[in-house]
């Protein structure tokens, strides 16, 4: 049996009414957010379509650019509750995810009890991730793929939405460890920030050496936000802007690409979770900027951030000045 057309339109105005709903009020928590952070406006929009898209953020840059600034100001105008991890050398894995203890109740009676590590909310901020060791860094990839932890062979689910901002410094930092390929892989986004220009420097001076600093109120709460995560799921995708990303993933793998620069000088390259995670950013943007569809122009602006950590060169391409970034770029233009 044929679909009805006219079901078939009245969904189709549904999520029309409701993408209007959700870019009105994306843009509320964007005016609210800039209260906090000046001047990094495709920082705080990639940023949520990071969380739009269910996904966790790796915020590279140096210290003193707003990083930590950022996250309690999207947690405050979201309406998720929050928490920090300060990674250092000595962190632990039961630092993060908890740890089971001996329990003794009024009876007497002794018995092993899960206290709850501070992985177990909404927003967690990973400070300066790269500062801790591997094996520490590891404790977060069952959490940030599963949505649980697993102790003692008991597993145990984190609350809903669960997202992971992590924060790092460039890794050539003296104390800085480079995260594993598993772990960067499970970043939807890598952000890089920039500093401010000279205009936003002295705003920031002024203001926030000033009494009384605005603050960012709330806008939404978990449900709200749920919501939208899902009608990202529910846009439509045009086949140029799948093609577009189908090439651009496949191209970037050594052994499948047509430029000779990925063939020789890449060691490993983006699988199909970079696909995945190229898409639903491009589909969280396009609702950032009041679309109702992706565009290629959200493939272009999201290529690094999505690609960039996921592809590892050789010794031989920083040897030849070959560099990721300039790499993904040349491989938009040949997808675009």
């Amino acid at each position: 049996m044929s679909a009805d057309p006219f079901s078939s339109r009245a969904a189709a105005d549904a999520i029309l009414k409701e993408a209007e709903g959700a870019a009105h009020a994306l843009q509320r928590v964007r005016d609210e957010i800039a209260k906090a952070v000046f001047g990094q406006d495709r920082v705080i929009e990639q940023a949520l379509a990071c969380i739009l898209s269910g996904g966790h953020a790796l915020l590279v840059g140096a210290p003193g650019l707003a990083k930590t600034r950022l996250v309690h100001a999207l947690a405050d105008v979201i309406g998720l509750p929050w928490g920090r991890v300060q990674f250092t050398p000595d962190l632990m894995p039961a630092d993060i995810i908890g740890s089971e203890v001996l329990d003794q109740d009024a009876q007497g009676r002794r018995a092993f009890k899960f206290v709850k590590g501070p992985v177990f909310t909404s927003l967690l901020m990973a400070d300066e991730i790269n500062r801790a060791s591997p094996r520490t860094q590891s404790a977060l990839l069952q959490a940030m793929q599963e949505g649980q932890v697993t102790v003692a062979g008991v597993s145990h689910d984190l609350p809903k939405p669960f997202h992971v901002l992590a924060t790092q410094n460039p890794i050539e930092h003296e104390g800085a460890y480079p995260l594993p390929e598993a772990q960067l892989d499970r970043f939807l986004l890598q952000i890089d920030v920039p500093y401010p220009d000279e205009d936003t420097e002295r705003r920031i001076l002024v203001e926030t050496t000033a009494l009384g600093e605005e603050q960012p109120q709330r806008v939404l709460d978990a449900g709200a936000l749920m919501a939208m995560q899902t009608l990202v799921r529910r846009m439509p995708v045009g086949e140029k802007v799948v093609d577009a990303i189908l090439y651009l993933v496949r191209s970037a793998r050594p052994g499948e690409s047509h430029d000779e620069r990925v063939n020789t000088y890449v060691e490993w390259g983006p699988g199909p979770r970079a696909g995945q995670a190229l898409m639903l950013a491009c589909r969280a943007r396009a609702l950032l900027r009041g679309r109702l569809a992706p565009s290629i122009d959200d493939v272009v602006a999201l290529a690094r951030p999505a690609l960039a950590h996921r592809i590892s060169l050789s010794f031989g391409a920083r040897a030849e000045g070959v560099d990721v970034e300039g790499l993904v770029d040349d491989l938009v233009e040949q997808a675009a």
